[in-house]
This record gives structure tokens, C-alpha cells and sequence, in this order.
């Protein structure tokens, strides 16, 4: 016998288009036995708590900074897809090299619906991190059809208020999912002499201006001086990069 938590995962793992020898493989579960739950036995669902948005009086997630981190990384990275029963899918891909941002992710998601599944996806060379829930529109409501930058991309105001709380949250989730910390280096003339020079600074790039807009409004609420040129917006001001190495840091 398989507790419902074991067999949500490895149908979440069906779901997301894995096949059933990979997933037999992964979770030890005989494929005859995953089939027979796809056709028959769908697991059900634990009540669990209620989405604080579909509430009669609406009121913001139980945990508004892993709330904050979690909808910094889904405008970078992240999705939502309807499955059967009314169920959708929240997905944020992200890149193998960064184990910790992974663990942050699914940390997160788990903080946000705490009685839901959520699991990891293996991917070539990324993970897609995937929480199954009945509510993820009512907390992500710029879910739609086609690509973020095709769309328009605007905060509700009870997530605008979560950011202006939970900013650092928020840059971070951005930063992990569409950006980078760097070291840059010039060279100056110093007594006749070539020298060169390093200095870090950080990139956010994402094909949304609506997003961009976002990332640099929090930004001037925190007093980080930015500049932007195309998709890219850039931190190089010595004061500011301090500011963003004691809060958000290198990708880990």
C-alpha cells in the first residue's frame, strides 16, 4: 500500500510528461500499479486548509515572504497549467547548477499551500519544481494564455502590498529565476601604467517590460541605484551592490 502523498508525486511526475518506466525507476512504484492509479483510483485530495483568496473575506497567503520569493520566481521562471478535476500545476524551472535556489523553490512552494503536493520534475539539465493546487490562479492571478511578454503583467493590490513588506523576497525570487551576480573588469591608465580592474555588479534580464518595471520599482523603494539598457537592467554602484550582496548574494 502507498500513502496518498506517494502516489500524487509519481502521477504529478506522469502529468508532467515523464514516462511511466522513467517514473517505475524514480519512486521504486511498478508501472502496473501507476497506470491502475491514472485509470482508476486517482488519489484523493486532502482538503487540507482553504485558499486565503477564495475565502469571503480574501486575505493574503499564511506566509507573505515565501509568498513575496515564490512570485519573484514565477514571473522569471514560472507557469501554470490546467491538469484534469479542476487541478493546475505551478512550474519553476531552474538550473541544476544552483541546488540551494531548488531547495529555496520547493521550500516556498511548500510554505504557500502547505497541505499540497509538490515535487521535482528531472529535466536535461534543470528541474522543474511542481506543486499541484486547485488555487494557484487566485494567488498567481497574471496566469494566461501565452508567454508573460505577450501579456500584460500587473501586481493586484494585496500582492503589491506583500512586496512593499516582503521587498527583499521578491528581488531575491527575481534575481534567482531571470538573473545573475557577475565580476566585471576595465582597465585604467594609473601613472603611465595599464592596470586592471574588478568589480561585481548584478543583471536582471527578462523580455517583459512589465516585469522589468517591476524589478527596478522595487528597486528604487530600496534605494538601489540601477541602470538599463534592451532586456537588461544593471547594479554597479559600489553602495548598492552592498546592499544587494547582504540581501540577496550570489546564486547558490
Amino acid at each position: 500500500m502507498y500513502d496518498v502523498s506517494t502516489r500524487e508525486r509519481a502521477l504529478m511526475l506522469v502529468a508532467a510528461g515523464r514516462s511511466l518506466n522513467s517514473v517505475s525507476k524514480e519512486t521504486g512504484i511498478s508501472r502496473a500499479a501507476i497506470r491502475s492509479w491514472r485509470t482508476r483510483i486517482e488519489p484523493r485530495r486532502r482538503a487540507g486548509r482553504p485558499c486565503p483568496r477564495c475565502q469571503e473575506t480574501p486575505s493574503p497567503p499564511e506566509d507573505p515572504a515565501a509568498y513575496a520569493y515564490l512570485l519573484g520566481l514565477y514571473l522569471g521562471d514560472g507557469c501554470i497549467s490546467a491538469h484534469r478535476r479542476g487541478v493546475y500545476f505551478l512550474r519553476i524551472v531552474l538550473d541544476n547548477t544552483w541546488p540551494g535556489i531548488i531547495d529555496a523553490c520547493e521550500a516556498a512552494m511548500r510554505s504557500v499551500r502547505p497541505d499540497n503536493s509538490v515535487c521535482r520534475v528531472k529535466k536535461q539539465g534543470c528541474v522543474a519544481v511542481t506543486g499541484s493546487s486547485k488555487h494557484w490562479p487566485c494567488l498567481f492571478p497574471q496566469h494566461g494564455p501565452g508567454m508573460k511578454h505577450h501579456r500584460k503583467i500587473t501586481l493586484e493590490p494585496w500582492q503589491q502590498a506583500i512586496v512593499d513588506a516582503h521587498p527583499w523576497e521578491f528581488i531575491r525570487g527575481l534575481i534567482h529565476s531571470d538573473g545573475c551576480r557577475i565580476t566585471n573588469w576595465t582597465t585604467r591608465t594609473v601613472a603611465g601604467e595599464r592596470k586592471r580592474y574588478e568589480y561585481p555588479r548584478y543583471f536582471f534580464t527578462n523580455k517583459s517590460d512589465d516585469i522589468r518595471n517591476l524589478f527596478t520599482g522595487t528597486l528604487d523603494n530600496l534605494g538601489i541605484e540601477w541602470t538599463s539598457c534592451t532586456l537588461n537592467v544593471s547594479v554597479a554602484r559600489k553602495a548598492s551592490v552592498a546592499l544587494m550582496d547582504a540581501h540577496v548574494g550570489p546564486k547558490y
